[in-house]
């Protein structure tokens, strides 16, 4: 994996939350409750259903990102300027990130724990959307001050599984976005089937 000037990286990263975090307080530029809600076709997600899928996952990584890195200052880590991928935290972020049309590069089955319910409060899920995403900026400018490749975090799946802080806001911001598309596009759906009845 190529080495990358970590402010940079932190840098983006932030921009790519505030994006998605300015797109849930608008509301998707003020889409209704019932397209919010509205399944674009049986088995499919609602939007606000993949952002209550998001939700379930920062519940997780959110502490987690924010107990690492506190630690790490106690314990005297310091800011390297670069920052390499690991093999493994490289992989998560790969299959996450959608590729270049919108679409996810791969599909996969949400794990069960992680799945949202059909029934939401939509804008309780908003709420928390909007929260994990300013509680996410503000771990990204925390994370300046440490070394963001010898940090590590256990994934969800296995605590026993432990990939560095910067691979894990990667792959974490990259299934945000993944799934952000997933909502759009299940709103332009929505929209349109609504334009043609």
């Amino acid at each position: 994996m190529p080495l990358v000037n970590s402010q940079q990286l932190l840098q983006q990263l932030k921009d790519q939350v505030e994006e998605v975090r300015l797109k849930a307080v608008s509301r998707f530029n003020g889409k209704s409750d019932q397209v919010l809600l509205q399944s674009p076709e049986p088995g499919r997600w609602s939007a606000i259903q993949c952002l209550e899928h998001l939700n379930t996952f920062g519940t997780y990584y959110l502490p987690t990102l924010g107990h690492a890195i506190e630690q790490a200052v106690i314990k005297g880590s310091r800011h390297n300027p670069t920052f390499r991928s690991g093999m493994l935290g490289g992989w998560f972020t790969r299959l996450m990130a959608p590729a270049s049309n919108g679409f996810p590069a791969s599909k996969m089955q949400a794990p069960k724990a992680h799945r949202p319910a059909s029934q939401l409060d939509i804008n309780k899920v908003l709420e928390e959307f909007i929260r994990q995403q300013e509680e996410m900026e503000s771990l990204l400018v925390a994370a300046s001050r440490i070394d963001l490749e010898k940090v590590k975090v256990p994934i969800t799946l296995s605590k026993w599984i432990r990939i560095s802080v910067g691979d894990t806001f990667g792959f974490l911001i990259a299934h945000i976005r993944r799934h952000i598309l997933q909502a759009e596009r299940a709103i332009a759906v929505v929209e349109t089937a609504h334009v043609t009845t």
